[in-house]
């Protein structure tokens, strides 16, 4: 299994390293053809104007969104990679992707200072807390009726799905545990063996 890596901005060193702990290769994403042969894509946080801008002028939401279209590609954003793959963005909103059915909140966690780590539970990866790590992080405001809740905060859905696309609040690759990582390989392989 292969996984592209956005690598126009963000924790990209982290989210390869992440993806390689958890058994599959992991390559940087900069260009359309850096695409050819994955298998999957992580979007990694960051500032998602920013990589909205680059990603449309690279040429990359165009080929990245007639990738998901024709082949239910799996995408998992975490954090300004929610953003990105938000249907609708509540205030200034960047250039995305728009593929999954949820509205996004930008820096509804407040600003970096108010950054933290919590205990998340996420049913999906078993009994243990996930050690969520919240940067400046986007509230889902709206799902629509095929996404499902995977973890919420405090009364608000931090991690969703919807079909092939995975998204979370939260830095997953900022703590040592690749439970997440591996939650969306598993994704990849089921939905790679239901297209063979």
């Amino acid at each position: 299994m292969k996984i592209g890596v956005l690598a126009i901005q963000g924790d990209v060193r982290e989210h390869l390293r992440h993806t390689q702990r958890a058994g599959a290769e992991a390559v940087e994403v900069r260009l359309p053809r850096d695409l050819d042969g994955t298998d999957g894509l992580i979007i990694p946080g960051g500032e998602s104007t920013t990589i909205g801008m680059l990603m449309e002028e690279y040429g990359l939401i165009e080929a990245i969104r007639n990738r998901a279209r024709s082949s239910a590609y799996p995408i998992y954003g975490t954090c300004a990679g929610l953003i990105l793959m938000a249907k609708n963005v509540i205030g200034k909103s960047p250039a995305r992707l728009g593929l999954m059915d949820i509205d996004a909140s930008r820096n509804a966690y407040g600003r970096q200072i108010a950054s933290f780590e919590v205990p998340l539970p996420v049913p999906a990866l078993g009994g243990t807390p996930f050690p969520a790590v919240f940067i400046r992080a986007p509230k889902i405001q709206r799902m629509g009726d095929g996404v499902m809740a995977l973890a919420s905060h405090d009364g608000e859905v931090v991690m969703a799905e919807q079909g092939p696309y995975l998204v979370s609040s939260f830095h997953p690759e900022m703590s040592e545990d690749i439970r997440i990582h591996q939650y969306f390989l598993e994704k990849v392989e089921k939905l790679a063996r239901v297209r063979q």
